[in-house]
């Protein structure tokens, strides 16, 4: 009986054992994607696509620009629709959703500007962005992007602005509603999604370009 007792003891303490060490491996694979770089004022705020997380960007992006940092905000198009919306009977770009939500955290819509090129990825965003910067002749950008994205935006606008003389400063967002906390992603869908996509992706970038 004794035994026994000791051996399911022992389980106990393997299975805490091994949980708290996948807890910990969880929460640095997590943070291990999470850079930034020091803040500075810029020519322009940049929101990188996020389709699904557009709000928490734009957020943070109208911060930055009622804070002075930057004199306009620009938005690149993912050519990605959205939900239905009742009052425009259409499902607007995620583009449009990020331009109004903007808006309406009191951002003036000439302070707006989306750059029409469509992309499919952060590779595709940094030559569209990079593209336009030359042309427009803005020396600084300051882009913002969430926590789990920003890794692997940061070594692909470095990159593809090498040897522009542009300078480049990325800000990530604090974990929010939109993004699952480190310590728990691996409790949702969305963070399996988020963190293992992440990772095939950094890889990926780093092989292929």
């Amino acid at each position: 009986m004794r035994l026994g007792a000791t051996r399911f003891t022992h389980r106990l303490i393997l299975i805490a054992l091994v949980f708290g060490i996948w807890v910990l491996v969880a929460w640095a694979a997590a943070r291990v994607l999470i850079v930034s770089t020091p803040l500075h004022q810029a020519d322009a705020i940049v929101v990188l696509s996020g389709s699904a997380v557009y709000k928490e960007r734009t957020q943070r992006a109208a911060e930055y620009y009622q804070q002075g940092l930057a004199k306009r905000i620009l938005l690149t198009n993912d050519n990605l629709r959205g939900e239905w919306s009742n009052s425009e009977q259409r499902n607007p770009f995620f583009y449009e959703r990020a331009r109004n939500n903007l808006l309406l955290l009191g951002v003036p819509a000439e302070r707006v500007e989306v750059i029409p090129t469509p992309v499919t990825n952060t590779y595709d965003e940094a030559e569209v962005l990079r593209e336009y910067a030359v042309t427009h002749g803005l020396r600084s950008l300051l882009i913002v992007t969430s926590a789990y994205h920003s890794r692997r935006a940061l070594w692909t606008l470095n990159r593809v602005f090498a040897g522009t003389g542009i300078e480049i400063s990325l800000q990530t967002i604090e974990i929010g509603e939109e993004t699952p906390s480190p310590l728990t992603w691996w409790l949702h869908f969305r963070g399996w999604r988020m963190l293992v996509g992440e990772y095939v992706k950094n890889v990926y970038y780093r092989l292929a370009r």
